[in-house]
């Protein structure tokens, strides 16, 4: 009896199991960073749990040389364009960036929610062409990477045909001049459905990027805030919801600041004390030469 071969997935083109281990890669390395753990010994240690019949353990290898030589990974990434996406690499070198704004641990953790939904392995989500795109787009706007380089990178993931990069790039030149809720209306069944009942002559086409259901919500939510579009769609669609960076409670920082400023207190008390018993012995603050010991 012959085995039936594995259906192709073209959301994950690499397979469901590099992804997940892709997801663990990301996540363990955002966490381990914010605990303040060396980027080189998080690298080594993720090395050895990753699963070795997969590739990334060779790519972590090679990340890591390059985190030795220039201090960066994000050049690794670019490197390794059979492995990692140019969207994957496009958010570690915004994030590395010493003059940027957008932090790292949300870009790694951007990418292992991306992970997980080309797996599938979101929250029961079945992966589609149109979230993969709703949520990289979301993750430009709400981080404001820019649209330029950032869609560039998209149209050049390897889950898209050539029908999704030609699209992608045409709407590279019109977003901030045009809707952004147009421009997925557009490209909506629900558009040409609308247009055939009210009797106007629709020339034949290829079939829409996107379903009835989404241009349904980017009618309901044309000239409003952008964020209602994507919450409505995020809702319906099932795609993971865009990291956000965590803003710190102050209350927290009150205790820490409290003992600094009791610290400076006390040793101003001190010099006080010693003052009026008759000067400030200043052999205490420095350490003679040592040819006068």
């Amino acid at each position: 009896m012959t085995q039936m071969p594995e259906t192709h997935n073209p959301i994950a083109p690499l397979g469901p199991e590099e992804y997940i281990e892709q997801a663990h890669f990301f996540s363990a390395l955002g966490e381990r960073i914010a605990a303040n753990v060396p980027a080189q010994d998080v690298l080594a240690a993720v090395r050895e749990e990753t699963l070795a019949t997969t590739k990334l353990p060779m790519a972590i290898d090679f990340m890591l040389s390059e985190l030795r030589h220039l201090g960066a990974f994000c050049t690794a990434m670019q490197k390794l364009t059979h492995y990692f996406t140019p969207f994957q690499s496009f958010v570690v070198s915004e994030a590395e960036k010493e003059r940027g704004r957008f932090d790292l641990r949300v870009g790694l953790a951007i990418l292992a929610q991306e992970a997980l939904y080309r797996a599938g392995r979101f929250e029961g989500a079945e992966p589609t062409h149109q979230g993969l795109f709703l949520y990289q787009f979301e993750v430009l706007c709400r981080n404001r990477l820019g649209y330029d380089f950032g869609l560039a990178a998209v149209a050049d993931d390897p889950a898209y045909d050539q029908r999704w990069r030609d699209w992608i790039l045409t709407i590279r030149r019109q977003v901030g001049m045009v809707d952004i809720a147009d421009l997925l209306y557009v490209q909506s069944a629900h558009a040409a459905e609308r247009a055939r009942r009210s009797g106007r002559e629709v020339e034949p086409g290829p079939e829409p990027l996107f379903g009835d259901r989404e241009g349904r919500i980017a009618l309901a939510n044309r000239r409003k805030d952008p964020l209602y579009l994507f919450a409505s769609l995020h809702r319906q669609l099932g795609y993971p919801e865009v990291p956000r960076p965590t803003v710190r409670d102050p209350k927290e920082d009150l205790l820490p600041q409290m003992a600094r400023r009791l610290e400076q207190l006390e040793k101003r008390m001190s010099l006080m004390e010693e003052e009026q018993r008759g000067g400030i012995d200043l052999t205490k603050l420095y350490e003679p030469p040592p040819e006068l010991r």
